[in-house]
């Protein structure tokens, strides 16, 4: 076996790195099953954010009575909903309705007989909102669409940093790095899987201590107890194991 590698800058590409095209398919699998949920939310909040603003565009505004109020533990009531019992007018026609939903701190002060602002849609006076609330959770509902485009850019962020990662990762260390004879410290790992395991070269008697990354079950290019292995660029720490198949399939063996 002889060994024929080109200087740097060498031709890689990703598709010949093993495992690196299933790496790259997988997070794109991640990203598309992540944009299919952001697409069901955005569905779902779009009908939300019609129905919502059809409300608040129809709705008026009325005076209502407390009937009764239930609230929540006093040591629940940050941030919690309580429910009213209301009396009021619209349109002529007095209404009583139960379970109005409304922040508990704002029905803390609410007693029996006070007044209380209602949004009642003409389209159905039986169902007012306390008037407060429901603008409220009109707005966070004008919030959902940027948020579900927030979700699409970082997805997009995400996959294109991970396939930059993937290349600096695979593809720069063969094709830009130093190649050199690795000692290990020690046996190379037996587990299935990427393992990582410590390791040295000299560069011009310098002892250069290094974490090298390699694939058991493909034999690396050996010389003697040494294996070769390309230094990542950016990270002179770290150096990639070069196996036999890798080689070959770069046309480095002869």
């Amino acid at each position: 076996m002889q060994l024929a590698i080109p200087h740097a800058p060498r031709k890689v590409r990703l598709t010949q790195v093993p495992g690196a095209v299933g790496r790259l398919a997988r997070d794109a699998v991640l990203g598309l099953a992540f944009v299919a949920l952001l697409g069901a939310v955005a569905l779902w909040a779009g009908r939300h954010f019609v129905e919502e603003q059809g409300f608040t565009s129809r709705a008026e505004e009325v005076d209502g009575t407390i009937v009764s109020t239930r609230l929540p533990p006093v040591d629940a009531r940050v941030g919690a909903e309580a429910t009213l019992e209301v009396l009021y007018t619209f349109q002529d026609v007095e209404h009583s309705v139960s379970n109005v939903r409304t922040y508990a701190e704002d029905a803390e002060g609410l007693g029996k007989g006070a007044t209380v602002k209602l949004l009642v849609d003409p389209a159905a006076p039986g169902q007012p909102r306390e008037a407060r609330f429901a603008r409220s959770q009109a707005l966070r509902t004008n919030l959902v669409p940027w948020g579900v485009l927030l979700g699409l850019i970082l997805a997009g962020i995400f996959f294109t940093r991970e396939a930059k990662r993937l290349v600096r990762s695979e593809v720069e260390p063969l094709r830009l790095g130093a190649l050199v004879w690795l000692t290990p410290d020690g046996p190379l790992p037996e587990e299935g899987g990427e393992v990582v395991f410590p390791a040295h070269y000299f560069r011009q008697d310098v002892k250069m201590e290094v974490r090298a990354r390699v694939r058991p079950g493909r034999a690396p290019v050996r010389n003697g107890t040494k294996v070769l292995a390309a230094v990542v660029p950016r990270e002179p720490g770290w150096a990639r194991v070069i196996d036999q198949d890798l080689a070959g399939v770069l046309g480095w063996l002869r």
